[in-house]
């Protein structure tokens, strides 16, 4: 056996991507629609088949064909519009073009020896995004004082003192929400110390109470959300009651709904009682982009660290997460030394020192993907997309406010919609979902609000068409038992 082409070996790469566009088509066609039919075990069984050993005596060389066949017949496909059930998008063909480049030139960041030019990239990239999501005029919103940093915050400053400048923000690239989060605790810890304790909505991520059981830290609050947003009384009144020091978590993007808490009046409560405030934007952040949604996200500025996701309301390849940080002085807590990767001598010569990045050692350039499409579409461009699906949103409820035979559970925030056919008990609407997805047919979320289970459609396929969206409104009427 020859020794085999390394990827920097772009002649032979070029047939290989041949070979996986190929099997992908393939794939997709086999499957024919947005998820494999015949349920878990039928879907691994086909897997199995065609897969083989996978670890044979003499290797085979048509196994890429093969597997990356296999795979895509047994996909699940976010860019079928009938896969609309979780916070999965389908990916920027320039994202995962840019995906393969970092996947071919293999930078690790974790020292810049072994990533001068990608580290150099998500320095830019992440600065600029930093800048863009603590600029008070991105979101038309004023800057707060206090809020953000020790144990008391900062205060005000007085009409006759001049405001001190803040520091440049800063930002992370993490693997999604869930590692944001956790860093977004970590950070808290190591400012307010291990006493700080989490107060957070009912309708939060689940990473984030979890991210406290990891640390340590004692037991989070949750603050009940009866209309699925967090309540600032609720948490003035839980602030008042709790000796400090606090972290309110407050959420930009549910993901049962698409809800976006009152982020100015959580603000404002938490100035009023010095707690830090974090915001879990992992899905809503995106509306960044769009001028016209961009105001929901009013008070984001006032957080001193924010979640953003940029493989959901962004449509990169996971993963693309980042966490804003508003004070730099805070990321010193996650300063490390390790002699073969940061050496003084080699830091005070001016090799920049990268193991503060992270808490990951090895790592990944995914900033490049983000940076290319960034750099291909424009705020501008990315801003279209997240209107489009915006906007295919509410033409579904609109649809289904029409509709005798379907429920809407309220107008779209964001791009999520939660519906159920009329008449129907829970245990029909469970039903027909899992119908709907062992046989492949469509791809529908699941979501208790208000006491009732209910059909979710999180729409993030800009070329989705109201043709569609008909379509999987008839799918639905047609499974639900009568």
């Amino acid at each position: 056996m020859t020794t085999p082409p390394l990827a920097s070996a772009t002649d032979a790469l070029r047939p290989l991507l041949d070979t996986v566009l190929d099997a992908l088509r393939e794939g997709t066609q086999a499957r024919g629609g947005p998820m494999p039919g015949g349920g878990p075990e039928a879907v691994a069984g086909r897997l199995r088949a065609a897969v083989g050993d996978v670890l044979p005596e003499e290797g085979d060389p048509e196994a890429l064909r093969h597997v990356v066949r296999a795979l895509t017949e047994g996909s699940a496909d976010p860019a079928d519009p009938l896969c609309a059930a979780h916070l999965h998008c389908p990916p920027l063909a320039v994202a995962a073009a840019a995906d393969l480049a970092a996947s071919v030139l293999n930078p690790s960041l974790d020292s810049w020896d072994q990533a001068p030019a990608a580290s150099a990239l998500e320095q830019l990239v992440t600065r600029k995004l930093a800048d863009w999501i603590y600029d008070p005029h991105s979101c038309g919103q004023s800057c707060r004082w206090g809020g953000t940093g020790g144990r008391s915050g900062t205060p005000p400053a007085r009409a006759s003192e001049t405001p001190p400048t803040p520091a440049t923000p800063d930002c992370l690239v993490t693997t999604g929400g869930t590692e944001s989060n956790q860093l977004a605790l970590l950070l808290a810890r190591e400012t307010l110390g291990p006493a700080v304790r989490l107060i957070c909505g009912a309708n939060a991520h689940h990473s984030l109470p979890r991210a406290a059981w990891l640390l340590g830290l004692p037991d989070p609050v949750t603050i009940p959300a009866p209309a699925g947003t967090l309540d600032p009384a609720a948490l003035d009144a839980a602030l008042t009651e709790l000796p400090g020091p606090h972290l309110v978590a407050a959420t930009a993007g549910t993901t049962d709904a698409g809800l976006i808490d009152p982020l100015p009046e959580i603000a404002a409560v938490c100035e009023t009682h010095g707690a830090r405030l974090h915001i879990d934007a992992a899905y809503g952040g995106g509306l960044l982009f769009s001028d016209r949604h961009r105001p929901k996200l009013t008070g984001l500025s006032a957080a001193g660290t924010v979640t953003l996701d940029l493989h959901k309301l962004g449509w990169q390849p996971v993963a693309a997460g980042l966490l804003a940080v508003k004070t730099p002085q805070d990321l010193d807590a996650l300063q490390h030394h390790a002699d073969y990767l940061n050496a003084d001598d080699d830091t005070e010569a001016g090799l920049p020192d990268l193991l503060g990045r992270s808490l990951r050692t090895s790592r990944r350039p995914d900033v490049l993907k983000i940076a290319v499409t960034l750099k291909t579409l424009g705020r501008t461009g990315l801003g279209a997309l997240v209107d489009q699906v915006c906007d295919r949103a509410s033409e579904f409820a609109d649809l289904l406010d029409e509709h005798p035979r379907f429920e809407l559970h309220d107008r779209p925030t964001i791009s999520t919609v939660l519906f159920r056919p009329a008449h129907a008990t829970d245990d029909d609407i469970a039903t027909t979902r899992r119908h709907l997805l062992t046989t492949g047919r469509a791809v529908l979320g699941r979501a208790r609000m208000d006491g009732r289970l209910w059909l979710k459609a999180t729409l993030l396929n800009p070329h989705t068409r109201p043709d569609d969206l008909a379509a999987l409104l008839k799918l639905v009427e047609g499974t639900t038992p009568r």
